[in-house]
């Protein structure tokens, strides 16, 4: 499985969603809390080619993008084999 990495803010329904959506796939991530930190946050947006909103979410070297992607990946078969590598 490729590394998972999702910048978050802990009052964020959409990161809960899509923290509850891996975890029930069984994949492992590493969470980055962009709260209050401007400097993290605007690193995120470089990273995620100028999208500032939470969740930002990477599967090894793809932008899944946000937790509507993520669960549109889902919806049509397509996170399994991004989460297998």
């Amino acid at each position: 499985m490729p590394p998972i990495v999702m910048y978050t803010k802990s009052t964020c329904s959409y990161c809960r969603a899509a923290k509850d959506l891996l975890r029930r796939k069984g994949a492992t991530y590493e969470e980055i809390s962009v709260e209050g930190d401007r400097a993290a946050q605007a690193a995120m947006a470089l990273k995620a080619g100028g999208r500032s909103t939470v969740p930002q979410i990477f599967i090894g070297a793809t932008h899944v993008g946000g937790c509507d992607d993520l669960y549109d990946l889902e919806r049509v078969g397509e996170l399994d084999a991004l989460l297998a590598g």
